[in-house]
């Protein structure tokens, strides 16, 4: 029973690093390009929702719009700085300007906001159901509903509105796209917003499941995000998705037999004997962002 408690808790934190993934696996498919600083878009979208919780009273939708709006801004920032002038250049020279932004945003936080932790606010009291001696959390339940959701609303958005056609466009081939008159730069601004701005919801559902955050978190959570796309081929938004979910279980069932320092450790070791397996990724292949 306890094995099963856990297995649950790692498939809602893998949920959440989903999430995240499903954003990254966006922005690398679009944009063509590896970004260090999601971890701190991330970090933004949770505090975005903690100040507003503080101002408007522990109300979640304001808080998940403004962690969208917010991450998403901080997308805009990313892609003037790091991207717009470097899409002909080595692409280590964007590498390079994501890992400053990185520094520099989090450095920003940390003056802005303070270096302690600071708590969030709990919801549903901790209520919870239980289904054959196993207990769901509501708040749990919320996780499920709310990443499910966003993942179908990412699919239609991208297989059936014309602005995704686009952005799946671009992420296959640029210059082609360039050729038969799509507006490549705004494509790529588009697609790094976006999947900035779902990481933003993505540190929101993380504040409020482990209730504290912190200007230094972003780190840990960026190279989550980044591993589980990696497992997921990088560009494969479903396997970006799977990545998170592997990730988040293995972190659980490794706790029960090593000590909780070691969760992130566990990670990427699962992470590595993968890629030893195949180094492409679970399903990876070529060809822009894949569903």
């Amino acid at each position: 029973m306890y094995l099963l408690e856990q297995i649950l808790n790692g498939v809602c934190q893998g949920m959440i690093y989903a999430l995240m993934a499903i954003g990254y696996s966006t922005i690398v498919g679009v944009t063509g390009l590896v970004t260090f600083a999601y971890g701190e878009v991330v970090m933004i979208g949770a505090f975005a929702a903690y100040y507003c919780f503080e101002f408007f009273g522990a109300h979640l939708v304001p808080a998940l719009l403004a962690g969208f709006l917010m991450a998403g801004l901080g997308g805009v920032v990313i892609h003037k700085v790091c991207y717009e002038h470097f899409f002909d250049a080595p692409r280590h020279i964007s590498l390079i300007c994501t890992i400053g932004m990185s520094m520099l945003l989090k450095n920003l936080a940390q003056i802005l906001f303070g270096s302690q932790v600071k708590g969030m606010p709990t919801f549903f009291g901790g209520r919870f159901i239980s289904l054959g001696g196993i207990r769901i959390s509501f708040l749990q339940l919320l996780i499920f509903g709310l990443v499910i959701g966003l993942s179908a609303a990412l699919s239609i958005f991208l297989n059936r509105t014309r602005t995704g056609m686009t952005l799946r466009s671009v992420s296959q081939d640029k210059k082609a796209a360039a050729l038969v008159g799509i507006d490549v730069e705004r494509s790529t601004l588009t697609g790094n917003v976006l999947g900035c701005a779902l990481g933003g919801v993505g540190g929101v559902l993380l504040g409020i499941y482990y209730g504290t955050i912190v200007p230094t978190m972003g780190g840990a959570v960026g190279m989550k995000a980044f591993s589980a796309s990696v497992l997921g081929g990088l560009t494969d938004v479903a396997g970006a998705a799977i990545g998170g979910l592997l990730i988040g279980i293995c972190e659980n069932i490794g706790i029960m037999f090593m000590t909780t320092g070691l969760r992130d450790a566990i990670a990427f070791v699962f992470l590595i004997l993968v890629l030893l397996v195949k180094p492409q990724g679970l399903f990876g292949r070529k060809g822009g962002i894949k569903l």
